[in-house]
């Protein structure tokens, strides 16, 4: 089997890294330079027409969007190490959140921080924009600490989701989000953070 992951640091390509890790999976990483245009390179692009990361590999096949790679990796190499639902209502649960991270919640965390964050050229910024892009990504929050009221983990044992929903929000704490009112949230990242694929990845990049 070849698996080569395409990543750059501080990206959305730490999900991948982190789900790559929790199920131990051998790959050859290529770190890319964002700052360098290194994923708007022609052989990038033959890979990735959306000059993107991340991007993974796998014999031949090249996958792009991390939502994606995790439920494929997951299908893969998931269900036998029980971090993964096999078919039917739980995988269906699954792969409910692990869109909703990458669709619903980032959708909100867009409006607002580019248009408060510096993302956007002051120009094209709108502040009402990003005050109510704001206030819909609390409202995200809110409903991923419900869904965790009655639950250490997503699908009450840990899976690829919370891997997933994890790094968005180990990214929204790089972003000073307050993560104050979400009891139950912080208690699930606690848990997740304790996880030795976590520790390992941070001791790496460490």
């Amino acid at each position: 089997m070849s698996l080569i992951f395409y990543y750059a640091p501080m990206s959305t390509a730490s999900v991948t890294s982190l789900v790559l890790e929790e199920l131990e999976l051998k790959c050859e990483k290529i770190r890319v330079d964002l700052k360098k245009n290194e994923t708007r390179t022609p052989e990038h692009l033959k890979l990735n027409p959306n000059g993107k990361v991340p991007l993974l590999v796998h014999d031949g096949t090249p996958l792009w969007e991390s939502a994606a790679i995790t439920m494929y990796l997951g299908e893969l190499f998931g269900v036998e190490k029980g971090l993964y639902p096999a078919p039917g209502p739980k995988r269906g649960e699954a792969m409910k959140w692990i869109v909703w991270a990458n669709v619903t919640l980032v959708e909100a965390v867009v409006r607002w921080a580019a248009n408060t964050q510096g993302w956007w050229p002051e120009e094209q910024r709108n502040a009402k924009a990003g005050e109510a892009g704001k206030a819909d990504m609390h409202g995200c929050l809110k409903i991923l600490d419900s869904a965790l009221a009655d639950r250490a983990f997503l699908l009450h044992e840990y899976s690829l989701a919370d891997t997933h929903l994890h790094s968005f929000m180990d990214w929204l704490r790089h972003m000073n989000v307050d993560f104050a009112p979400y009891e139950n949230l912080n208690r699930w990242g606690e848990k997740c953070s304790s996880r030795p694929a976590y520790t390992r990845l941070m001791a790496q990049q460490g």
